[in-house]
């Protein structure tokens, strides 16, 4: 058990029946009245926002989360498939515990935080950006790099995304994990 003085970012707690990780949080100590925490909080099994204050006698209990590298391998009716590169330990996860499943390609690290003392997976983390290729947009005309215009582009993954207008097929694109969006071209891996 932890009070809300414990509470912090990145703190991940029990609370009505799920696990919650703190994304902001402010004590706030008004000149009347008792002190309370204030706080934005994150489902890890869901992903849903809620805003909550805890009174300062709050207690909280705390969740140690673990955090184990794995490579992506492949989709299936089952969810998508992860090894383990130690111990070669398979595990398949539900589309939903993973906030861009579509932006995953064969090969790729990431983190699978689990609750320590369950054992069991409560969600997945990619690099904060991925670097990928087009195969497949509208061709791009040369020299329209000053206009701010975006066209759809297909990835290798898969996934949809929009790009500038001088992007072609075959590019390599940088692409922001969590938006989903275009950051830029990189040179040919």
């Amino acid at each position: 058990m932890a009070s809300t003085s414990d509470i912090r970012n990145g703190l991940c707690m029990e609370w009505e029946g799920d696990i919650w990780t703190v994304i902001e949080f402010q004590h706030v100590k008004p000149a009347r009245g008792a002190a309370f925490v204030r706080t934005k909080l994150k489902s890890m099994t869901n992903g849903k926002l809620v805003d909550n204050t805890f009174p300062s006698s709050a207690k909280i209990d705390e969740v140690r989360i673990e955090r184990r590298k794995f490579q992506y391998l492949y989709k299936d009716e089952m969810g998508h498939n992860f090894m383990n590169n130690e111990d070669y330990e398979q595990v398949s996860i539900d589309e939903k515990l993973i906030e861009r499943p579509d932006l995953l390609k064969e090969g790729m690290e990431v983190d699978i935080l689990y609750h320590a003392a369950k054992d069991i997976v409560l969600t997945l983390e990619m690099a904060s950006s991925v670097i990928m290729e087009i195969t497949y947009t509208e061709p791009g005309l040369k020299g329209d790099t000053a206009t701010n215009a975006f066209k759809p582009a297909t990835v290798e993954s898969g996934a949809e995304i929009r790009v500038p207008l001088f992007i072609n097929q075959g590019d390599f694109v940088k692409i922001d994990t969590h938006t989903g969006a275009y950051m830029e071209r990189v040179k040919q891996q």
